[in-house]
């Protein structure tokens, strides 16, 4: 019945692809401004949780202030969800015509043939910063977390890799993201979501959020460069790239020098969220877990 169940939604998925096709650019992703509105109201689809992140992060702006930017927020993802359903009709050369990576070459110097490692929040899309590396000559590899429905996994995997951008499961990435560093790659991570209670405890927007810190461990044992990719939609809908190598100390205890780079790519994120905000994914509960220290009884 589950197999029967994951078929139905693939044709399902499929079919609503293959219907935004045939819409002009402009077109389908108004849609999808349109059903990312009607999340935000009457719907209200983790509203609460958006709005109250927003509060938490800009404690000076005023509610009207927050409403603006989680309502723009919603509208985004929605536009963005459009974007990525359609990737399946893009090609290297049309990525590159809708993408501008600032200063390219000069980072691409740094990775090109010794591999790196490329961390990212779910800002601007998130999706579409492997690919545009991969267009213009870098080989990428992605971390990812397994779908759990087998055949929009396979369909994914057979996007991505269409456009240069290899997968990596999570549940494997120490050892094959360590393979694809020697091979030359550079390893994609997403870093910025609740890593729960083995995550480290380092500041983003005034409160301790737990993060991942596989990306700044994996860059400490091979000695790859890490960077900061930072994918904004633009005004005229093309997408703009900005590539950041985050600077920290590597000398001393792996653990403090892991802590370190964590926070300074953690710390680099807000800044850009901080001028995009509308642009971020704010629904996600990234302050769910708490330190230890704030967990005991005697912590007020």
């Amino acid at each position: 019945m589950m197999r029967l169940r994951h078929r139905i939604e693939y044709v399902l998925l499929r079919a609503a692809i293959g219907l935004l096709n045939l819409f002009p650019d402009g077109l389908a992703e108004g849609t999808g401004a349109v059903l990312g509105r009607l999340g935000y109201w009457p719907l209200g689809i983790r509203r609460a949780q958006a709005e109250d992140n927003v509060r938490r992060a800009f404690p000076g702006r005023d509610e009207v202030w927050v409403q603006r930017v989680v309502r723009a927020s919603y509208e985004h993802l929605g536009r963005e969800l459009v974007v990525i359903l359609r990737i399946s009709r893009l090609t290297p050369e049309t990525v590159r015509q809708r993408t501008e990576v600032v200063d390219f070459e000069r980072h691409a110097a740094r990775v090109r043939g010794r591999g790196g490692v490329v961390v990212a929040g779910h800002l601007g899309n998130w999706e579409l910063g492997a690919a545009m590396a991969a267009a213009r000559g870098i080989p990428m590899a992605a971390i990812a977390v397994r779908q759990k429905n087998p055949f929009f996994d396979r369909y994914i995997v057979a996007t991505r890799r269409r456009l240069g951008v290899e997968i990596i499961y999570r549940s494997r990435a120490q050892r094959q993201a360590l393979r694809a560093l020697r091979q030359g790659r550079v390893v994609a991570f997403a870093a910025d979501q609740n890593a729960g209670r083995s995550g480290l405890f380092v500041p983003f927007f005034g409160r301790l959020a737990s993060t991942f810190r596989g990306a700044a461990l994996m860059a400490v044992r091979t000695g790859a460069p890490l960077l900061l990719a930072v994918p904004l939609r633009q005004p005229d809908g093309t997408y703009r790239m900005t590539l950041e190598e985050i600077e920290a100390d590597r000398e001393g205890e792996l653990e403090d020098v892991v802590y370190r780079i964590t926070a300074a790519f953690t710390a680099r994120l807000e800044a850009a969220i901080r001028s995009a905000p509308e642009q971020y994914l704010w629904q996600h509960r990234r302050w769910k877990t708490r330190p230890p220290e704030e967990r005991r009884p005697d912590a007020g």
